[in-house]
């Protein structure tokens, strides 16, 4: 089974918010709470999408941002939430538990990049959706958790991702080493090829420019991406198409920038649920 949960039907219980422990069947032990956002409508061909909170394990906040969007949106939210007790710090949670405190890789089973899949793939065994794939999106640390997930090929499926106000990127290059780039992860040119193709939005906050809080990345690899998160977004953007041309393949990677808002995951979501929307219900069931 992909989770030890079996009453997935909680989280379609009523319109609006409703929440479930979840314990990864690969990671035993260890809870996660699936936070979800339910329409006033809800079939088994809704999309399904999940959203992934910041630094401050929010998972609630981020699915609450969501709840007056879900209606128009005609989506399923489900927002995990990564507990600091059992996912701590950015190794669990920004960076996929890819590897241990001393940089020894842990089998790809057990990196938390895999958790979205394998709960869709139990929303499916439920039948609480019969879709095919499902949606991405993701701000600030959540961000960074969806585009490396989607650069160490955890694609499948998945038929929109969006990451937003990222602090720092893995660059679609082989160097630097990540989390900073894809170096040391296996990726050979033929697997970051087929990552540019992908279509990944990356949306970025105009006024996302503040780099006195406490959570801003300043370490020397972050400052080498660009002075702001802002800055950092259209340098990852820049980066892949350079890469893109490089390789002579398309670059299936969009950017938007969302003029005035800053570091805010509510507004953020609230401008990339039409893109969402749209990306989803155009997608095939």
């Amino acid at each position: 089974m992909p989770g030890m949960n079996t009453d997935l039907a909680a989280l379609i219980a009523r319109p609006g918010a409703n929440d479930l422990p979840w314990q990864d069947a690969n990671l035993p032990g260890r809870t996660i709470v699936l936070r979800s956002a339910r329409p006033k409508r809800i079939t088994p061909e809704t999309p399904v999408l999940f959203v992934h909170h910041g630094v401050l394990r929010n998972g609630g906040d981020y699915r609450d941002f969501w709840l007056p969007l879900v209606d128009e949106a005609d989506v399923l939210v489900i927002a995990p939430e990564f507990p600091t007790a059992d996912f701590p710090g950015a190794r669990w949670y920004n960076y996929g538990n890819r590897t241990d405190a001393t940089g020894k890789d842990h089998p790809r089973a057990e990196w938390t990049y895999g958790i979205p899949g394998r709960v869709f793939a139990a929303l499916r065994a439920a039948g609480i959706t019969k879709r095919s794939g499902f949606g991405q999106f993701g701000h600030s640390a959540g961000g960074q958790f969806v585009h490396r997930a989607m650069s160490l090929g955890f694609r499948d499926g998945v038929q929109a991702a969006v990451t937003a106000n990222a602090g720092t990127y893995a660059m679609p290059t082989t160097a630097p080493d990540f989390p900073y780039g894809l170096g040391k992860t296996g990726l050979d040119d033929a697997a970051i090829a087929a990552l540019l193709r992908f279509r990944l939005t990356v949306m970025a906050g105009t006024a996302d420019i503040i780099t006195e809080d406490e959570h801003f990345p300043k370490d020397k690899p972050a400052m080498a991406q660009g002075p702001t998160r802002y800055a950092r977004a259209h340098a990852y953007i820049a980066t892949a198409r350079a890469e893109a041309a490089r390789r002579g393949v398309e670059c299936g990677w969009t950017i938007v920038d969302v003029s005035g808002v800053g570091h805010d995951g509510n507004r953020m979501s609230a401008a990339a649920a039409p893109i969402l929307s749209a990306a989803l219900h155009a997608a095939p069931l």
